[in-house]
């Protein structure tokens, strides 16, 4: 039984871009879509999908490399986590790598990206950090 489906998905997004695959898939869930569509709108990924497959649908995701073959996504690391989960407010948010990463947080208004949530006035809790 999976305790933390976000870890999972951010694994095999790292196994994935480890080993250069073009696509990875992974069982699908809304906060999953909403963290896919956060990665192709600040250019981590090419795009994503539901794919249809037994038992259940599959969200697939078109990962993104240089025109060298350089990883488009360097690191990602999970923050909240099921044992302690962190949140945060609009106002502590500071960027990633002074602001050549991203955070990305869930919340009230759906999963969005730290510069997303700072413009927006909103805070809610930190997913994970990606650069």
């Amino acid at each position: 039984m999976m305790t933390d489906p976000i870890a999972d998905m951010l694994t095999r997004i790292r196994n994935a871009v480890r080993i250069e695959r073009p696509h990875v898939d992974m069982p699908l869930s809304k906060v999953k879509r909403g963290l896919a569509d956060v990665l192709k709108r600040e250019g981590y990924i090419w795009d994503w999908s539901e794919v249809d497959a037994q038992p259940a649908k599959q969200l697939r995701l078109e990962l993104k490399y240089g025109p060298n073959g350089e990883r488009v996504i360097r690191r990602i690391k999970r923050v909240s986590k099921p044992g302690k989960r962190v949140y945060t407010g609009a106002k502590s948010l500071r960027p990633i790598l002074n602001g050549l990463g991203i955070a990305v947080i869930s919340t009230s208004r759906g999963v969005i990206s730290d510069r997303e949530a700072r413009q927006r006035n909103l805070g809610g809790e930190v997913l994970c950090e990606l650069w």
